[in-house]
């Protein structure tokens, strides 16, 4: 199976930062991803550098981390643009800890949040009401406490704060990109 089709999880690209020499959590760079992919189309070639940089180094070590990198970089347009709407952010799963996975969804939002105050507020001006509220809100979860202990409660609090987090990207994806996700217009797109 190629790594084209492979389906990219936090463990994978968690471990590919470990290759690299890296022990962050790709949850920071995900959030730069999906709030990139929405407000600049985030190209090919700018998703391998912004990696690279964050990584510290020049270039992917090997063309199969740089697959990698990329079917990272395809998988999460093609959720955001999908009808399904099944997106998902890179975070740690159900084999991390709750204070992991909050941690988690923490640095997700902070490089979310960063890529949008990086570009400024003309884009801001187009965005409906419930766009500007979900993102005024998603700017509480740079401020949640991860220090948490596994607790049934903790664990849905979790959930709905992910959730809001999700929601808010796809809607910012959705008004970013009018008419998609539609996926049988992709593929007439593709075709001129």
């Amino acid at each position: 199976m190629s790594l084209i089709n492979e389906r990219q999880d936090f463990s994978t690209i968690a471990d590919l930062f470990l290759l690299h020499g890296s022990m962050q959590s790709p949850a920071f760079l995900d959030g730069r991803l999906c709030a990139g992919l929405a407000l600049h189309d985030l190209t090919v070639e700018a998703w391998l550098e912004q990696v690279c940089l964050s990584l510290g180094v020049e270039q992917p070590r090997d063309e199969q981390a740089a697959e990698r990198f990329l079917a990272w970089r395809r998988q999460t347009l093609d959720a955001l643009s999908a009808a399904e709407l099944g997106f998902e952010p890179l975070l740690p799963d159900d084999l991390f800890s709750l204070a992991e996975r909050a941690q988690g969804l923490k640095e997700w939002t902070q490089g979310f949040l960063e890529v949008l105050q990086d570009a400024g507020e003309a884009p801001r001006q187009a965005w409906s009401a419930s766009l500007r509220e979900a993102l005024e809100d998603l700017e509480g979860l740079v401020d949640i406490e991860t220090d948490i202990e596994d607790s049934a409660e903790n664990e849905n609090d979790l959930f709905a704060l992910t959730e809001h987090a999700r929601m808010a990207a796809m809607l910012l994806y959705t008004e970013q990109h009018p008419g998609k996700p539609q996926v049988e217009r992709v593929d007439d797109e593709t075709r001129h």
